[in-house]
């Protein structure tokens, strides 16, 4: 998003890190680990409307440390315009620790004492930022003190004076504003006056104010629902939308007589796992339609859709639906037990996934026996091979110069240290999860494969060789396909994406619909990787299978990248020729043809360090040449600067 570019909506306020308690069913006091998020309920709406097509900034604070970064990284990663998004050097970023206890109870402890966001000022949130959007939204905790109280009265005053929308989420958590004991977070209502007047001051300002029947009683200042939303009514014109929970929400755009009386939107009937952040979505959704020009009903019922999807997930901001995933539920009978819904938690994650450039041209140094072999038994250190995977990632560096579009395959036997660098780069990385040279199928590590991938970073994406005919005996095939879905399932436990590169086996007779049955064994056994790599075929008609296989039985699956083998770099890209016409192949990830003379030079002290950069460099460079090459025969972008 280009800096002064048109947005639909800003949020000002909140922005924190969540830290949800993992294990459910529990006190805080007995939880053993924590999920990290993004949270604050305006920066929440900001993802969810971002998710749903809104363009969507914040005015926030974060602190200028870790968790700001991250903040700031996740709003990136959504689409969400984060300009306004303030480095605090002073303060750290707020935090929230929660929890799920039943359907009832969500224990919730906030960190906020001298916290980035509550440092927001005046000052912070200029006119021209404002004037770039057709509405901004202010909530309630940004009321609760003198400086965040004037800059959210600004912001909503510079809104109407450019002629855009003023959004009031009401937002009441009255331990926020010192009404309850700190270990009382998830507390909803206590009555206060003074809050009441303070709320009461943003009301005349706005065009649509949302809250529960709760939020309503402070904001109107009695506990009766229709006489509360009558006493707001006498403030302001602004739309009122009331949320009734499982009920739905009632709107009202003019006068109110009963709660009965207004525009209702029917909520969805799901299981109830985590009420936190339904709230924030309800108004994403709320909002794709009020800023739209929708119809007030057709705005209910995607509000109420989205607070059912998240009131079904764990975490708030992450759990928030994208625009593919709304129409789909709102499209079709779903379970009561919305996470048993296969289909729409593979458009949530697949929909969802950190975003990636169309093309991907990746070094593979994944490989750990093949470099046993590499030079004599008398020089093979574990050291040395480790410092050559270190040049290998400097030869993608000297190549790619930042552009995400390159990246690496590196395994954590020799490659850790290179990993470790990598994570300060922008490129792709893949780590290998299998057992080299075992068939059935095997996984590194401990024997629970979810217990390995959780030490991973969450940008390292697990890659797994598959090594399989479709004409394999059936205990074989049930092997492997029982070993996938355990992997499958560990990496949607984990967030982590999954690549599966599937070679045949060399001695099995080989069609041209062999890599496609191939890839239909494994989509019917309910794996579906984010990505596929595969051998750079000769033959169009096998391209032309597999390409029909994945676009019928996965449709957001990020695509196919080539291997290498030990092929020679001029068959490698006379293989990229035949593959790049195929809009499913998305680049290549090649090893041994790359390194394979580089690496056995450098390990026989023949040449220097810089000397095997160059030429890892020079190899890596004419395989991205000749990659280039045939995307641009194939009339397909190429990605060249």
């Amino acid at each position: 998003m280009g800096i002064g570019e048109r947005l639909d909506l800003i949020t000002l306020g909140r922005s924190s890190v969540d830290l949800y308690g993992e294990q459910v069913g529990g006190r805080l006091e007995d939880m053993g680990s924590f999920a990290k998020y993004v949270g604050g309920s305006p920066t929440n709406t900001a993802i969810g409307a971002a998710r749903l097509g809104l363009q969507a900034g914040v005015i926030t604070r974060v602190g200028a440390d870790h968790f700001g970064r991250f903040i700031r990284e996740e709003l990136q990663r959504s689409g969400v315009d984060i300009s306004g998004v303030i480095a605090d050097p002073e303060r750290l970023t707020a935090l929230a620790v929660l929890g799920i206890r039943s359907q009832s109870e969500f224990p919730l402890l906030f960190y906020r004492e001298n916290c980035a966001d509550m440092a927001l000022s005046a000052d912070d949130v200029a006119p021209e930022r404002v004037a770039r959007a057709d509405a901004i939204l202010i909530n309630g905790t940004h009321l609760s003190r003198p400086g965040v109280f004037e800059a959210s009265l600004k912001a909503a005053r510079l809104a109407k004076a450019a002629g855009g929308k003023v959004v009031f989420d009401v937002d009441y958590r009255p331990v926020l504003w010192s009404l309850t004991a700190r270990d009382l977070g998830e507390n909803r209502y206590v009555a206060s006056a003074d809050v009441t007047a303070r709320l009461q001051a943003a009301a005349p300002l706005c065009d649509l104010i949302v809250g529960t029947e709760e939020e309503f009683h402070i904001l109107g200042g009695t506990d009766e629902t229709a006489a509360a939303l009558r006493s707001v009514r006498a403030l302001t014109d602004a739309t009122l939308v009331c949320k009734l929970g499982p009920l739905g929400c009632v709107a009202f755009p003019g006068g109110i007589e009963t709660l009965e009386s207004g525009v209702k939107g029917t909520g969805f009937s799901v299981e109830v796992f985590n009420v936190l952040g339904a709230g924030d979505a309800f108004m994403s959704g709320f909002l794709r339609g009020w800023l739209r020009g929708e119809p007030l009903a057709t705005c209910c019922e995607w509000a109420n859709a989205c607070g059912a999807i998240v009131v079904s997930r764990h975490g708030c901001a992450p759990a928030m639906p994208t625009w593919p995933e709304l129409q789909d539920f709102i499209s079709r009978p779903h379970p009561q037990r919305l996470r048993d819904d296969v289909e729409l938690e593979h458009i949530h994650w697949a929909t969802t996934r950190s975003p990636r450039p169309a093309q991907l041209m990746a070094l593979a140094v994944d490989h750990r026996t093949h470099f046993e072999h590499l030079a004599p038994p008398a020089k093979i250190d574990p050291a040395r091979l480790a410092r050559f995977k270190t040049l290998c990632l400097s030869a993608v560096d000297k190549v790619g110069q930042g552009d995400r579009r390159f990246g690496v395959l590196l395994d954590d036997r020799f490659g850790k240290r290179a990993l470790e660098l990598a994570g300060d780069l922008p490129y792709w990385i893949g780590r290998p999860i299998e057992q080299p040279g075992v068939r059935p199928l095997a996984f590194e590590g401990a024997r629970d494969v979810g217990a390995t991938l959780r030490g991973w970073p969450l940008n390292h994406v697990v890659k797994c060789l598959v090594r399989q005919h479709p004409d394999d005996a059936p205990a074989l095939l049930e092997a492997q396909a029982r070993q996938l879905r355990r992997l499958f399932s560990a990496c949607r436990e984990t967030r982590h994406e999954l690549l599966l590169e599937l070679i045949v086996p060399a001695d099995a007779a080989a069609r041209s619909d062999t890599v496609a049955r191939a890839l239909e064994q494994i989509y019917e056994t309910g794996v579906r990787p984010d990505w596929w790599k595969l051998e750079p075929s000769q033959d169009a008609a096998s391209w032309r299978a597999v390409e029909a296989v994945i676009e019928q039985r996965d449709p957001f699956c990020r695509g196919v990248v080539l291997l290498g083998g030990a092929a020679s770099m001029q068959t490698v890209i006379d293989g990229f020729r035949i593959a790049a016409a195929s809009p499913i192949v998305s680049g290549f990830a090649v090893g041994r043809t790359t390194f394979e003379t580089p690496a056995r030079d450098w390990l026989a002290g023949a040449i220097s360090d810089e000397a095997a950069i160059s030429a890892l460099a020079c190899n890596f460079g004419a395989l991205v040449d000749g990659w280039r090459t045939a995307r641009a025969e194939a009339g397909l972008p190429t990605g060249a600067a």
